[in-house]
């Protein structure tokens, strides 16, 4: 109970209706809290553990870094081990203009960094973004951000930002020799994971090329295998000029990067110099963890399997009752019902019977599932008998 009144009235809270789970240990797929109750993860703690809970390499990467050291410098002024396999590990991943990468604390922070980075690069201004984006919630990354409800109250934010209906291609002409940058979900997520065409994406990379603008491709929750493939853009045939990461990539440890070109990211180095820093960044605990949940992902095959297991799961949540649609790419789940109350009466059953699932703060009539890739076609099985009770009970 004294633990109960402190997070209520000492801890600062993002909503009026906190879940309040009392969380004792993490293993797998499941959370189990103080009274021994396990809760099937079903939203990878909102897209940031796809390896699991408690994965013994990553854990046991980080106690021996630990060992080693801790923070010993600000960002980019020694050399670290701990930093260097990481980015070689994430490079390893990515294709030859995207070979420079540059550690942050949080995915916001690598959306932030990006901005400030297309900037200095075309030295224009202009910003585009996209109706329905989410990129986080400090003021660069709102200023993006397409969910007016949520930024009114923050106004002014940058100036020179406009937004365009994603995958509309009429309106790709707005992209102009003024604009320094793009910025997109490769797949939209908080707006209940809308998935761009192929042509539509190849159109929007030639309009970058064309105007000598940036395209940013936000990944920091579709990357990392969520949606089926390491990164959502080789779905698509298209690099991004720049690429933002975070949520997954380090294994459950708060972790943001944006890469870019050497040419590109030499330009943070002088003019001024220090044009993007950070105390914390590349945290050698952090970049541990990174390098071995990488390592991790392959040394298990969970992104190859992500797809075949979110179509089984997919199948079979389309012929639940009060289902309407079911938009999926890999583990990246969106859920249609009927209205946002049925959504919440789902999300609050769910919870009862020992699922988390969650909403979406831009599309209330629909929730989301992102369970751990690691999930296997029994706990799959599980979670489908839960939310066949839930949807039958309504």
């Amino acid at each position: 109970m004294e633990n109960g009144i402190f997070f209520k009235n000492k801890l600062a809270h993002t909503t009026m209706f906190p879940l309040g789970l009392q969380i004792d240990k993490a293993e797998g797929i499941y959370i189990y809290d103080k009274n021994g109750n396990a809760y099937m993860d079903m939203v990878s703690g909102i897209g940031v553990n796809n390896i699991g809970h408690g994965v013994k390499p990553v854990i046991q990467a980080i106690k021996d870094q630990l060992d080693r050291h801790m923070h010993v410098m600000v960002y980019g002024e020694y050399l670290q081990e701990s930093q260097i396999a990481a980015a070689k590990e994430l490079c390893s991943l990515l294709p030859t203009t995207l070979q420079t990468a540059f550690f942050v604390n949080s995915g916001t922070e690598a959306n932030e960094a990006a901005l400030k980075l297309a900037k200095r690069v075309t030295r224009r201004s202009k910003i585009v973004s996209f109706k329905g984006a989410y990129h986080g919630s400090t003021h660069g990354s709102l200023s993006v951000s397409g969910n007016e409800k949520k930024k009114f109250a923050f106004r002014p934010l940058l100036p020179e930002v406009y937004f365009i209906r994603f995958n509309e291609p009429n309106d790709l002409h707005l992209i102009d020799d003024k604009t320094a940058c793009v910025i997109m979900e490769t797949i939209q997520g908080d707006a209940g994971i809308r998935i761009p065409d192929a042509t539509y994406m190849t159109a929007l990379r030639q309009r970058c090329t064309d105007v000598g603008a940036l395209l940013i491709l936000d990944e920091i929750q579709c990357g990392m295998g969520r949606s089926g493939t390491w990164f959502a853009f080789e779905q698509y045939g298209i690099v991004p000029d720049v690429l933002t990461l975070g949520k997954a990539l380090a294994g459950g440890m708060p972790v943001g990067c944006f890469v870019s070109s050497e040419e590109n990211m030499r330009q943070l180095t002088h003019d001024p110099i220090l044009g993007h820093i950070s105390t914390f960044a590349g945290h050698p605990v952090i970049c541990a963890a990174v390098a071995s949940t990488i390592q991790h992902m392959k040394n298990e095959k969970l992104v190859e399997q992500a797809e075949k297991k979110g179509l089984y799961l997919a199948n079979a949540i389309r012929q639940l009752p009060g289902v309407i649609n079911v938009r999926q790419r890999g583990l990246y789940f969106a859920i249609d019902l009927k209205d946002e109350e049925t959504v919440y009466k789902v999300v609050e059953e769910n919870l009862k019977q020992g699922v988390i699932s969650f909403f979406f703060l831009s599309c209330p009539s629909s929730f989301r599932i992102a369970p751990p890739l690691s999930i296997n076609y029994q706990e799959i099985d599980l979670f489908l008998e839960v939310l066949r009770k839930t949807l039958s009970s309504l």
